[in-house]
């Protein structure tokens, strides 16, 4: 065992309360070794005046964790599973999947207010093109605002605003204590507002080849959450979705059975398209390269092909 585990963080609040608990978690097992946090601004943390779907790119909130992890400086990482691109650089993996918190996203508003029950062309913030697909389908007329930051800076934004509403993940506002927020918001079934793929689980990820380190972070895996979070990064891996396309997947295990449903849009959210798979539990990317399939023989396909192409012609 080392003398020593330094665990690489972003600087967030949130981030570091999930950094925390996973130290936690290994300070129980392992009394006699020293576990350490470092922080490390990624890019996504830099910029913060500009929609994550304009910077572009993946990783935005992982790469220069990634290089400290590969160059040795940190033992592991911690990541918000949803901020973690499907295709890991050479040399790394994820070693543990932690027990999923509620991947629900949640409306906010002064008055505990229903989508449906939004005043005509309210204005709602989000930083998610999922998100924001998923309204304008359900309300076309609403108007949808960018919104950049931690979550306390989201909310500050929020109650700084004439904005009627914001959507946000629940697992963070939890995993914050933000019970008073919580209150004044309405879950969003995940099976019909679908989350992002992998929403309030966390990764914990290694150098493939040290064994020594999946060995000790092993007991922070949980089965459930794994299996059901393969299959939502299948979807995202077979169309190749990062935050410039808006997809979204929720699955959930009932017995023996797998069960999935994935979403895919335009960025308006006039065309959005849903699968819904089930299958067998043992073959979580299986069932997630199904449902992406079937959204593509839906016409996800062309919208890929548009989002992508607007995207060049921006570079």
């Amino acid at each position: 065992m080392p003398e020593r585990l330094v665990i690489g963080t972003r600087g967030s609040e949130l981030a570091l309360w999930q950094a925390n608990w996973v130290k936690s978690a290994l300070e129980r097992v392992y009394p006699e070794m020293a576990v350490e946090l470092r922080i490390i601004k990624t890019t996504g943390d830099k910029i913060l005046d500009t929609a994550l779907s304009r910077i572009g790119g993946k990783g935005l909130f992982t790469k220069e964790i990634e290089q400290q992890l590969l160059a040795g400086t940190i033992d592991l990482a911690v990541h918000s599973l949803k901020d973690l691109p499907t295709l890991l650089p050479d040399g790394l993996g994820i070693g543990a999947v932690s027990e999923r918190e509620d991947p629900a996203d949640v409306l906010i508003t002064r008055d505990h207010l229903t989508i449906e029950q939004l005043p005509a062309g309210a204005k709602v913030f989000t930083g998610s093109l999922r998100r924001r697909a998923q309204l304008l389908h359900r309300r076309g007329d609403l108007d949808i605002q960018d919104i950049r930051g931690n979550v306390n800076t989201r909310l500050r934004k929020f109650e700084e605003s004439d904005g009627a509403g914001i959507v946000m993940a629940l697992a963070g506002l939890r995993r914050l204590g933000m019970d008073d927020t919580i209150a004044r918001s309405r879950r969003l079934k995940p099976e019909e507002f679908l989350p992002a793929c992998g929403q309030g689980a966390l990764a914990v990820e290694i150098r493939e080849n040290d064994s020594r380190t999946r060995e000790m972070i092993s007991g922070l895996d949980d089965l459930g959450t794994r299996v059901t979070t393969t299959a939502e990064r299948a979807v995202l891996a077979c169309l190749e979705g990062g935050c410039q396309v808006p997809i979204g997947a929720y699955a959930w295990i009932n017995g023996n059975q797998l069960h999935l449903r994935a979403m895919l849009s335009d960025l308006t959210g006039r065309t959005l398209m849903t699968a819904r798979v089930s299958g067998d539990m043992n073959g979580p990317e299986a069932l997630g390269k199904k449902a992406a399939q079937e959204l593509t023989d839906k016409g996800g396909r062309k919208i890929l092909d548009e989002i992508n192409e607007s995207a060049r012609d921006k570079d």
